[in-house]
């Protein structure tokens, strides 16, 4: 059972491989940073933009800048998506190439089998010959 996994490991593209490696490595860091660190200037969103209950409605100016903050955290999750959405890309484009690498390895194996069974059978018509 686990000769076929190491027939799979010597013939994945390791090369193609580790060439995309830094490349996806990058971009899932910059995701990471990018949730572990919040801009300083975006300022939370807490509570509802206008309180109702509240004696006090608040002014145009509070209102824009609300309004502001919360087109820059629509504008930074746009960007995170989008930079979530390519390495998922890249990921898929990786994978392909891999189910590629192992559909090959099927049917090389599948010849080797043959050629194997058919050797056999010669080396056996020899030997009773």
């Amino acid at each position: 059972m686990a000769i076929p996994w190491l027939v799979a490991l010597k013939v994945i593209p390791w090369g193609d491989v580790i060439e995309h490696a830094p490349k996806v490595l990058d971009a899932a860091r910059k995701l990471l940073d990018q949730k572990r660190t919040p801009s300083p200037a975006e300022p939370p969103l807490t509570g509802d933009l206008i309180d109702v209950n509240s004696a006090n409605p608040p002014s145009l100016g509070e209102l824009r800048n609300r309004l502001i903050a919360a087109q820059q955290q629509i504008d930074q999750h746009a960007r995170a998506q989008e930079q979530l959405a390519q390495t998922l890309a890249e990921l898929a484009e990786q994978n392909a190439r891999l189910v590629g690498a192992v559909e090959v390895l099927r049917k090389r194996t599948r010849l080797l089998l043959w050629g194997a069974v058919v050797m056999g059978g010669a080396m056996l018509w020899l030997v009773l010959r």
